[in-house]
């Protein structure tokens, strides 16, 4: 899995140069970073291909051949190749920049170097990344060459008549892909390297200084005494981590190892701890204020300020959070559950007094983006804060016990390890993102240039009928199909490159919830069998079966599918409009989870019949119909059965 902020882990037997390169290469990258972000910034020609040559060498050194035997040094021989590949690439546009812009035709050495290139990012990225990625990206190459004008004109005969085209020789795609912003060195990338790269090393501050056990206790210590207390913990520490880390992967196996033994304690199932897991970490990347790297390419693709697109995620975002955790609720109300003793739990002033430091980068993040900087300096100033803030803690815990010549030696050296350990980390996490952009750069260069874009939106128009139902539904079959081998930012990338236009321009859904839809529908692969991949890592973690847990994590994590629904439907919610509209649409959308929660657990505060289950079904139907007296008559069947039931419940109770 290779998501925005998952650790590329360094196989064991690496000889310790190649660790020693790794180390440099990556604190170099973050240096190089660092200074275009806060100090001077540079130009997309000089920026993006430095920062892509810096990730294929980091790349190539983490994810050497394995060959075994007498292959082994060929092997060797060939990352070498890779390697001094990776550098040219790197460098060529920069150092030839003057000569390739005013160039009429291009040259035969940029035509070889643009081949090179496409090569070697492709290899890059099946190394970090993964097969799925390489072949995607092969395939659009090759769907470039196919038509009678092309260098494979033969493939025009297994194509359907729409997707024709006249195609293109080697010299037409490889200045389309390599020599201008259209291709790898396009927006995904251009993300990548700037945004993306200065939150991802963030992150990687965070999780250097122990961000993460500090949100994991305040949250036990703000829910751990409630019904389902680890479970819920869980739920609010995911939203907190999963926000940073960005990667649902990541957020399972950081906070899945404290909340998911404690709610198999309880009396959870496994795979239902597993599952509860899986669903809170994956709403970790809808989560305000990082939301992993969609954000920024969302904001880059619709032009639409990124504070802006933070701010209608929140509702969102706690529309998502809230229906996992009333699920939780749920379950642990109909087991009998009670919460963890006090004596088990940490205390919130005792986490505030020792953690309090995390708090101040995230309130200056969020102060930033109100002001108004842009992302790449908001990130910038974010992880200067972080280190003021570990540095004035450590200079008060030097204070109090006892000033000493030794003691500040001491505290000057961890705090240079903790430096230089946080710069390595956030390099080696930004790879497989970076490698997934230049790919998608691949693929948007290549729509680009074949006009696949609208011949998509004709085929999706077709098989749709004009149903926008149907249309979304192709969407969500698509995100599935695809999650299985991208991860969660390719996808989205993929998607919105194919569907967004359709969904714009033949079903009329406004850019920017067309954009929301489609990533929010790509984090699905993370918990929607058969291949989960938040599911399968918590599946490993509270020791039950795959697929099990993976639908558990289905189960729990319905918001992910009604919420985009609601945005389509119930467009206010994000693009605003009269306050009583607004409110209005906000209670539709939670009186809405609240009863769906109920009907898919036949539970809310006792049990419901089947009879009231049926007649909630078509009332949640009707609020996502743009009629305001059918989403009266669906709000008051639902308030009536909810009435019932909670007098029920009192009853039962009494």
């Amino acid at each position: 899995m290779t998501d925005i902020a998952i650790e590329q882990p360094i196989k064991p037997d690496t000889p310790k140069l190649i660790l020693r390169l790794i180390t440099i290469i990556g604190i170099a990258l973050s240096l190089f970073q660092l200074y275009a972000a806060g100090i001077k910034p540079l130009g997309l020609f000089y920026q993006r291909p430095i920062h892509l040559g810096f990730i294929l060498v980091l790349c190539f050194l983490i994810h050497p051949l394995d060959l075994k035997g007498p292959w082994r040094w060929p092997g060797w021989l060939l990352d070498a190749a890779l390697i001094v590949a990776s550098v040219v690439v790197g460098l060529w546009v920069p150092l030839n920049i003057d000569t390739i812009a005013n160039a009429i035709f291009p040259r035969q050495i940029d035509v070889w170097i643009g081949i090179m290139t496409v090569i070697v990012v492709l290899e890059g990225a099946r190394r970090s990344v993964g097969g799925v990625m390489t072949i995607i990206g092969a395939v659009f190459v090759a769907y470039a060459f196919a038509g009678s004008r092309g260098e494979l004109p033969w493939l025009a005969d297994f194509m359907p008549g729409i997707l024709n085209h006249r195609g293109y020789s080697i010299e037409r795609a490889a200045s389309q892909l390599t020599l201008g912003a259209e291709g790898i060195f396009g927006i995904p990338l251009g993300v990548a390297s700037t945004f993306i790269f200065v939150f991802v090393l963030f992150g990687a501050y965070l999780e250097a200084t122990g961000a993460g056990k500090f949100f994991i206790d305040l949250a036990y210590a703000a829910t751990g005494r409630q019904r389902g207390g680890p479970a819920k913990a869980a739920v609010v520490a995911s939203a907190g981590m999963g926000s940073i880390s960005g990667s649902a992967i990541a957020n399972v196996v950081t906070t899945g190892a404290f909340t998911i033994p404690l709610m198999k304690k309880l009396g959870y199932r496994p795979a239902q701890a597993g599952g509860i897991e899986a669903a809170a970490s994956t709403g970790g990347q809808i989560m305000p204020p990082l939301m992993g790297a969609g954000a920024f390419l969302m904001s880059e693709f619709t032009q639409v300020p990124y504070s802006q697109i933070v701010l209608i995620s929140i509702f969102p975002a706690f529309l998502y959070f809230g229906s996992v955790y009333l699920l939780v609720h749920i379950a642990a109300v109909k087991l009998g559950m009670k919460g963890l003793p006090a004596s088990e739990l940490p205390k919130v002033r005792e986490v505030m007094a020792d953690g309090w430091h995390f708090l101040l980068p995230l309130i200056a993040l969020v102060v930033f983006l109100v002001v108004g900087y842009s992302p790449m300096r908001v990130g910038f100033y974010a992880v200067l804060s972080i280190l003021a803030a570990a540095g004035l803690r450590a200079f008060m815990r030097f204070l109090a016990e006892g000033p000493s010549g030794k003691a500040f030696a001491a505290m000057m050296v961890s705090a240079a390890k903790l430096n230089l350990s946080a710069l390595e980390l956030g390099a080696r996490n930004a790879v497989a993102v970076s490698m997934a952009c230049a790919v998608a750069g691949i693929i948007v260069g290549v729509v680009g240039l074949t006009g696949l874009g609208l011949k998509f939106s004709a085929m999706m128009l077709a098989f749709s009928g004009g149903n926008i139902v149907l249309a979304l539904l192709l969407v969500i079959l698509a995100s599935l199909i695809l999650g299985m081998g991208l991860p969660v930012t390719a996808a989205y990338i993929v998607l919105i490159i194919l569907v967004g236009p359709a969904l714009t321009q033949e079903f009329g859904v406004p850019l920017l919830i067309a954009h929301l839809v489609v990533f929010w529908y790509s984090q699905d692969s993370n918990v929607t069998p058969p291949v989960a991949l938040a599911g399968f890592a918590a599946s490993a973690i509270s020791g039950s079966k795959p697929m099990e847990t993976s639908f558990q994590a289905w189960k729990y994590a319905k918001g992910l599918y009604l919420i985009p629904l609601f945005m389509v439907f119930n467009d206010s919610i994000i693009l605003g409009g009269p306050l009583h509209y607004v409110l209005w649409n906000g209670f539709l959308a939670i009186i809405a989870l609240v009863a769906f929660a109920a009907m898919l657990e036949g539970f809310l505060f006792a049990a419901l019949s089947v009879a009231l289950r049926v007649l909630l079904a078509p009332a949640i139907v009707l609020v996502f119909w743009p009629d305001f007296r059918l989403e009266l008559v669906g709000v008051i069947v639902m308030l009536g059965v909810l009435g019932l039931n909670w007098s029920a419940g009192r009853r039962t109770a009494s």
